[in-house]
């Protein structure tokens, strides 16, 4: 039986995207963060009493491997089929380590050692500057770029900018000397929001206080913006996390 069969048999339906509750058009992060969602309620681990629910989760994988293969979206979109001779389905991937390389285990104590690290740290400095640099001084895309950064620490941020400034270091852009109330007040009313949209997710995901998945790591850092989120966890797992072994695909068989 083929993914497509398989979708319909156990999900009601064969579209890959209605599968994960998603449209056509949904970019790669959606794509990821409803894998998360729906694979989750479905993780053996998490649903016992469900007597399919290895043969969900392994489905899922595929589902996934699938639509992040921009090849095999393409194929999929246009012709409505999947390739099931490519590599990406194959039959001898451990879809639980698959997933577990997506969605790697790192702890709360993992980032809050790395933020206690990273803040005040001359690598922060460095980094703080050359943001500002390549933004020219925008303070909207400084506070969303530099890692682990929440609202409290904006006026910590500014005077490291101010005192490079001051030592003739970086140019005073009119964007950072000039910022009017009015936009760091509307970064303010969005880094609320932001952390509200975070903790919605959480409660939406079923996730509690314990769980150390990546999408959990979005609401303890509050950082709701995707490639914010993605860069941090990836210096974050780069320095500070032991590295996964990538699962090892077996030879088919020859039919």
């Amino acid at each position: 039986m083929g993914l497509l069969e398989r979708c319909q048999d156990l999900f009601k339906t064969s579209s890959l995207y209605e599968v994960l509750g998603i449209n056509k058009d949904a970019t790669e992060t959606e794509i990821r963060r409803s894998y998360y969602k729906v694979s989750m309620k479905v993780h053996p681990d998490r649903a016992p009493e469900d007597p399919q629910a290895t043969e969900k989760f392994q489905v899922l994988g595929k589902l996934y491997a699938v639509l992040s293969d921009k090849e095999q979206r393409a194929i999929y979109d246009e012709q409505g089929v999947v390739d099931e001779e490519s590599d990406v389905l194959s039959q001898d991937r451990c879809w639980e380590e698959y997933w577990r390389l997506l969605f790697p285990k790192i702890t709360k104590e993992d980032i809050l050692a790395f933020e206690k690290k990273y803040k005040g740290s001359d690598e922060e400095r460095e980094d703080v500057i050359r943001i500002y640099v390549q933004h020219k001084g925008d303070m909207d895309a400084v506070t969303s770029s530099v890692m682990c950064f929440s609202q409290e620490d904006e006026p910590r941020i500014c005077s490291i900018i101010q005192a490079a400034i001051e030592s003739g270091e970086v140019e005073a852009f009119p964007a950072f000397t000039q910022e009017c109330d009015k936009k760091k007040r509307a970064r303010r009313k969005r880094a609320d929001r932001e952390r509200e949209e975070a903790e919605e997710m959480q409660k939406e995901m079923g996730l509690d206080d314990q769980d150390d998945s990546l999408v959990m790591l979005l609401k303890q850092r509050q950082q709701s913006r995707e490639k914010n989120f993605n860069s941090f966890l990836s210096d974050l797992e780069a320095k500070y996390s032991k590295k996964s072994a990538k699962p090892q695909k077996g030879k088919k068989g020859k039919k």
